[in-house]
């Protein structure tokens, strides 16, 4: 049986490196594609919908995928730090694989408007944050800018081993079913994992020796945003975004060009949901499914119940949707939505046990 130490090893023939490269890993990728039982028979539609949970990468998120590889090739250039702006997944990765690679990473997350779970990974990891008044789109023209006058290189996903890196998810997804599915359900944020996806899929139709296409499916690309954070639905970027989903809370996508290219070549869409609509899809997820993601990560799914519903996905379709990350990354949002399920306080004897149980049977 074949160990797995991490997507580079395991995708090697598929990525940048070379037999004398120095591989930062933490175990990566390698996360479960679990199919939905309950919610197809909810919403009373036949169809194959799964989730591709990188929540259970090693920071709790799909960041893991593209920050092993820009930072496995920082280090092979030499470089002793690294820098990103943040909502907080890509600090709490950049921190962590920063310390595996044994360089200092500086992060800069927009004061306030970080979840708990994730300011909480990134303190521990030892990364040196800076907190700016303003929101992460401020803090990428700032790391843009300073890149130019300090040593540091920048690990967002404006750096293209990122995308190398996040590409390997759509290698597991056709691993696992065979084939490619019939649409790909994804938040967008900065819009470097649709794009990387899009990118998987399409290296993965090719034999990576002979270079030979092996089939010619792949999915409809189909990207969901927060209605206060939508620049693509808008068809412009945005200057104030706003949402309850932190990690997609950017109105000025970095991906901007290449996500159109892939809505283009798949033939697929953007759309928004409102912050209702992203919390309902969360809490069925955990209630029906057993499976905790972020909120932004509900994105993928919500927009796939309502366009199934609606007939854009047909019935007989089988659809994956990208659940980015863990829901223990934001654990106040959490909390917040179950007042019906808030601990009860009862006497430490048996009686009033068994009545407690008995009553909610």
């Amino acid at each position: 049986m074949t160990h797995y130490t991490g997507l580079i090893a395991h995708y090697k023939d598929r990525l940048p490196v070379s037999e004398t490269t120095r591989l930062i890993s933490l175990g990566e990728g390698n996360t479960p594609l679990i199919q939905l039982h309950h919610i197809p028979r909810i919403i009373g539609k036949n169809v194959d919908i799964y989730v591709k949970y990188e929540g259970l990468n090693p920071t709790g998120s799909f960041k893991d995928r593209g920050m092993t590889m820009a930072v496995t090739k920082a280090v092979e250039e030499g470089s002793q730090a690294i820098i990103c702006a943040s909502t907080g997944n890509t600090s709490a990765a950049a921190a962590a694989y920063a310390v595996r690679a044994g360089i200092k990473a500086f992060v800069l997350i927009p004061e306030g408007k970080i979840a708990l779970g994730k300011l909480a990974q990134t303190l521990m990891y030892g990364a040196q944050i800076i907190q700016i008044n303003g929101n992460f789109d401020k803090g990428m023209a700032l790391v843009k800018e300073v890149a130019n006058h300090a040593p540091v290189t920048i690990v967002n996903s404006i750096n293209p081993f990122r995308l190398e890196g996040q590409k390997t998810a759509a290698f597991e997804i056709v691993d696992e079913l065979g084939t490619a599915p019939d649409y790909h359900c994804l938040p967008v944020g900065n819009a470097g994992n649709i794009t990387a996806y899009w990118k998987g899929y399409s290296e993965y139709a090719t034999d990576s020796a002979t270079h030979k296409a092996v089939t010619n499916k792949r999915p409809v690309m189909c990207g969901y945003q927060a209605a206060g954070a939508a620049p693509f639905t808008a068809g412009h970027m945005i200057d104030n975004p706003e949402t309850i989903a932190t990690a997609i809370r950017i109105g000025h996508p970095q991906s901007w060009d290449l996500a159109w290219n892939v809505q283009r070549e798949s033939n697929g869409w953007f759309d928004s949901l409102t912050d209702a609509e992203i919390l309902v899809a969360q809490k069925m997820l955990s209630q029906f499914e057993g499976v905790f993601c972020e909120p932004a990560s509900a994105a993928s799914l919500a927009g796939a119940i309502r366009d199934i519903k609606n007939g854009k996905i047909p019935e007989g379709s089988r659809i994956v949707c990208t659940l980015t990350g863990n829901g223990l990354k934001d654990p106040d949002t959490a909390i917040s939505q179950c007042e019906e399920t808030r601990p009860v306080t009862i006497d430490a004897s048996l009686d009033a046990v068994k009545r407690a149980i008995l009553d909610n049977m």
